[in-house]
């Protein structure tokens, strides 16, 4: 991309310059006996002695030649409209100095050289950090995710385009640099502007409990404020508006709006199909609650998954790699021929999260047998053992020392069992089923098959112990043998014996990630439960002042 030089300014007069120097930038001279000169001397001694900035602070002064930016209230008003306008990325403006801005700079331009290059420094370090929480996210995601096993993303937009945004006072164009450029991002953005708009326009009654469920076909006022709470959350063509009232605040109801009728139960399945509840139409317990959430808890969660869609590494379109997203029970796999597979997956439970994870598949394990994880056999297994010593054969589960050598059940005492451990032998009641695909990780999780595929079809699906099971894990293992140019066919690999391992000799990029508000493949937000309660610690670090 070719970009214009910076705007070159010096004012080049000898006749007013009667000692030539050299500012600590050391890009071109200072002429210290003009008024603009010395301010822009005054920022260059101030920058030179100010501690170490994790900001590109004084690239920033390199690439504007030195010259102060920031001593026109034109400027200063562009600065403060676009940090405002960062509330629609789940940022607070007031972290930016948005609020304070223009009251500071007027009492500067009353003061000395140093106080307006102090003010002039310190609207560079507003943008400069608004820029930097834009890109990378203002939380570390450490500090919320002690599992978190990736560096936080680099700077990558370009500073000189910024510094020539600054001088053209298109402020816009400065933060569309640092902005993530996914879509799924600009819908998150979308939605959340669209839920400050409806927090403006107030609420909707809200849906009492009842002990029976409302239900198609039933005629009741409970349906009236079904469809206000509805309409709330978009269905507004369910309702026929008060044209004295605001939108979607009070409604006039025709003489059949107490009817579920069938417009209003298709509504209902699209509402719950959002936030991955049962879609059958029917309001019961889950879906009242989900339809009572207030506007100001979905706008929490947006602001939320903006901050960890902030994070997650960009890639090329082109670049194959496998994404879990825990939190929607969906995995998708990129081709490298850009073709998109997705599956229904199983994850975690509450009890046993499944961690955020940045890896690279690089085997798979087919025909496994199951060495047990301590957690497994320490709360699940042992307690069936001490019950009842045969469930060990039941299960075709083998004894065996740390060094893999067998020992005989019978003679271990199954109350202090010491460091033996635990393997089911491969077979169609193996819970990892006919193939693993391995990625390095500390916490020992992987994708798997599994023989209960019958979880599959529930909505809730934080069932697992930690890894992931796929749907048609098989489908999946054969295109990622296919996609790295393997020699092997996933059927023939079947045929083999128990724990034959098959390298990739191409690694795969795999992230798993947590999200519980994101846009499905028809567009749409999807709210999903925050099944590992994790949303409260990170809303709470957005919260706190920088």
């Amino acid at each position: 991309m070719n970009e214009r030089q910076p705007l070159r300014r010096w004012a080049i007069g000898s006749a007013l310059c009667l000692t030539l120097t050299y500012g600590p930038l050391g890009i071109s001279p200072v002429y210290a006996d003009s008024a603009s000169d010395s301010l822009q001397q005054a920022i260059a001694q101030q920058l030179s002695s100010a501690d170490a900035r994790q900001l590109p602070i004084t690239e920033f002064y390199q690439l504007s030649d030195g010259q102060p930016v920031w001593q026109a209230a034109a400027a200063v008003e562009s600065l403060v409209e676009a940090l405002n306008s960062l509330e629609n990325d789940g940022l607070v403006p007031t972290d930016y100095d948005a609020d304070t801005l223009l009251g500071e700079f007027q009492r500067s331009q009353s003061g000395d050289d140093a106080a307006q290059a102090s003010f002039d420094i310190k609207a560079t370090h507003s943008l400069l950090l608004a820029l930097d929480h834009l890109e990378r996210g203002k939380v570390n995601p450490r500090d919320v995710e002690p599992q978190w096993d990736a560096p936080r993303p680099e700077s990558d937009y370009s500073l000189l385009r910024v510094v020539h945004a600054v001088e053209d006072r298109a402020l816009d164009n400065a933060t569309a640099l640092a902005r993530p450029s996914s879509g799924e991002y600009q819908q998150l953005r979308d939605t959340l502007k669209q839920h400050y708009q409806l927090a403006n326009l107030g609420s909707a009654p809200y849906l009492a409990a009842r002990e029976e469920s409302l239900r198609p076909g039933d005629e009741a006022d409970d349906v009236i404020v079904l469809r206000q709470r509805l309409a709330l959350w978009g269905e507004t063509d369910l309702m026929v508006a008060d044209s004295r009232a605001y939108p979607l605040i009070d409604v006039q109801a025709a003489s059949n709006q107490r009817v579920f009728d069938a417009p209003l139960e298709s509504a209902v399945k699209r509402f719950q199909r959002r936030h991955l509840l049962q879609e059958d139409g029917v309001v019961g317990e889950q879906t009242r609650l989900a339809l009572n959430t207030p506007v100001s808890a979905r706008i929490d969660q947006l602001r939320v998954n903006l901050e960890r869609a902030r994070w997650i590494r960009p890639m090329q379109s082109a670049e194959p790699r496998v994404w879990v997203d825990i939190a929607g029970y969906r995995m998708h796999y990129v081709r490298p021929n850009g073709e998109h597979w997705d599956a229904r997956v199983v994850v975690g439970s509450p009890r046993r999260e499944t961690p955020i994870i940045h890896s690279t598949i690089s085997h798979l394990t087919i025909n496994p047998s199951w060495t047990i994880p301590p957690t497994i056999m320490r709360e699940d297994v042992l307690p069936r053992v001490r019950a009842d010593i045969n469930y060990l054969a039941r299960q075709n589960i083998r004894v065996i020392s740390p060094s893999g050598e067998p020992m005989v059940a019978e003679e271990i005492d199954w109350q202090r069992p010491g460091g033996v451990m635990l393997r089911q032998v491969a077979g169609s009641g193996n819970p990892l089923g006919r193939v693993v695909i391995r990625f390095p990780n500390n916490d020992m999780i992987y994708l798997h098959d599994t023989p209960a595929r019958g979880l599959f079809q529930r909505n809730q699906r934080a069932l697992s112990s930690g890894c992931v099971r796929v749907e048609g894990v098989a489908e999946l293992a054969q295109m990622l043998l296919q996609d790295t140019g393997s020699r092997y066919q996933f059927s023939t690999l079947l045929n083999g014996g128990s724990d034959r391992n098959v390298s990739l000799s191409q690694r795969i990029p795999i992230a798993l990630h947590y999200l519980t508000a994101w846009p499905n493949a028809e567009g749409e937000v999807e709210f999903r439960p925050d099944i590992y309660r994790r949303d409260a610690a990170l809303l709470a670090a957005l919260q706190r002042p920088v």
